[in-house]
């Protein structure tokens, strides 16, 4: 727990941002106690949030939607947002640098609760905030990854992961490195890759890209798009 920075009511572990290679976007774990905690604002930032665990309730502006895991929740740079929890509260926050200029301030969606679309390798996914829900810069899915392994691929957009559930592998360049719950992930655009899942139930990715458009959209190796399965 060393690497927590504490501050106010929160205590923030940063997983990936310009120190490690990660520039278009900053990715950190959010723990706060329970009660009301004090004001914050991401400045020139945008912040895209997705509750992992615990139950409260956030205020935005006017807003003040329901906290429980599977919501997401998008907040414009300039708006400040605050929490009260009913008990510990932890969010994934991931700040959008340089972000499109928005006329939403805040934006709220229940991922869970969303439809799943089929992407390829029978794989699915539910989005979360994104440009229809007033958050042009980046998408925010769940990605539900079948048991076994994808054919390797790359996509055109920047990304950032979270394991939410499952067991995996992550396999790039001929490398490999495991995943499960809590290990984050940033893939640059173009980077070939695959994720697989070792497990014997589905696998849960949390992840926020730029520029936004539909997670389903793939490219193989030698730059053919990835088929949808028959």
């Amino acid at each position: 727990m060393d690497n927590w920075l504490n501050s106010d009511s929160a205590a923030v572990l940063p997983l990936f941002d310009d120190a490690r290679g990660c520039e278009k976007f900053a990715q950190r774990l959010l723990r706060f106690r329970a009660g009301r905690s004090s004001p914050r604002r991401a400045g020139a930032d945008d912040e895209i949030l997705y509750v992992l665990d615990g139950t409260g309730t956030a205020t935005l502006g006017e807003a003040r939607p329901a906290l429980r895991p599977g919501v997401g929740i998008f907040v414009r740079g300039d708006i400040g947002w605050s929490v009260d929890a009913d008990g510990p509260l932890e969010l994934l926050s991931v700040l959008v640098h340089d972000p499109e200029p928005s006329p939403d301030p805040h934006a709220t969606v229940d991922l869970l609760a969303e439809d799943r679309r089929d992407a390829t390798a029978a794989r699915q996914f539910a989005l979360g905030v994104r440009a229809e829900t007033g958050c042009p810069s980046v998408t925010q899915f769940i990605g539900f990854v079948p048991p076994g392994r994808a054919p390797d691929h790359f996509h055109r957009y920047d990304e950032v992961l979270y394991v939410l559930e499952g067991q995996g592998t992550l396999h790039i360049g001929g490398e490999q490195a495991p995943l499960a719950p809590g290990v984050c992930v940033h893939l640059p655009a173009t980077v070939v890759h695959c994720l697989e899942n070792t497990g014997g139930s589905e696998m849960w990715l949390l992840g926020v890209f730029r520029p936004s458009g539909s997670p389903a959209e793939a490219y193989y190796p030698d730059g053919t798009p990835a088929v949808y399965p028959s």
